[in-house]
């Protein structure tokens, strides 16, 4: 079992801050806020992003609004209980954060996370009605403690078909980046309600321990 969880998950994003702080929970008398980031994509889409950060790292850092920033960390999910209901919850947990220029660092990936984690639900493949291939997986990524967070990600093209057949438990690595998508949930009541939804769009995936791994590439127009 891989046991490095810094190489398990990793991510780095180049953004903008999108939202005031605020305050999230306390730990050990370690307090920790909870702020947007703004990223966006070589289609001119934005993400926001949820950061969460301790306050240890904010000595120095200003986080006003629009000022540009580099994060580290990892992607990382918990279970909100709510009205009876269990809710997953995705943030970006930092562990490194420094003050940016974009202009520099507009050749620098601005959006990547890297993950090696396992199927635990067997991939949704769809085509779209526009003929567009798609696979939603769920990944489990082992973290310290021996704690997991479970990171949904979706597949395109020749990805998608490769998830589609995958095994429950099979171990894979991938690279991708971090989105953020708005979409309607119908309540029994008939209202709707606009929500966000976070998930990693995988760009490189490879079967790990496998004799006949596999790496599968997309190109930049089927990443959207």
């Amino acid at each position: 079992m891989n046991t490095n969880y810094l190489e398990n998950n990793h991510l780095v994003l180049i953004g903008k801050v999108a939202s005031e702080k605020k305050y999230s929970h306390e730990i050990y008398g370690e307090k920790f806020y909870i702020f947007n980031l703004e990223v966006v994509r070589l289609s001119s889409t934005v993400d926001i992003i949820p950061i969460t950060i301790s306050e240890r790292l904010l000595t120095g850092i200003n986080l006003e609004m629009g000022k540009s920033l580099k994060i580290e960390g990892q992607f990382r999910s918990y279970n909100n209980y709510e009205n009876e209901k269990n809710k997953l919850i995705l943030t970006v947990f930092a562990k490194e954060i420094a003050e940016a220029n974009l202009e520099e660092n507009k050749e620098e990936v601005s959006n990547e996370v890297k993950l090696v984690g396992y199927i635990c639900k067997k991939p949704i493949y769809r085509q779209t009605p526009f003929g567009r291939e798609i696979a939603d997986i769920l990944l489990a990524v082992n973290r310290a403690y021996n704690k997991s967070d479970y990171i949904p990600c979706i597949a395109w093209g020749r990805n998608a078909r490769f998830c589609e057949n995958m095994e429950v438990g099979t171990e894979v690595r991938l690279t991708g980046r971090v989105q953020s998508r708005i979409y309607e949930k119908k309540h029994e009541d008939g209202t709707v309600e606009e929500r966000v939804a976070y998930e990693v769009s995988i760009a490189s995936l490879e079967i790990v321990n496998k004799e006949d791994a596999t790496e599968v590439n997309v190109t930049t127009e089927e990443v959207v």
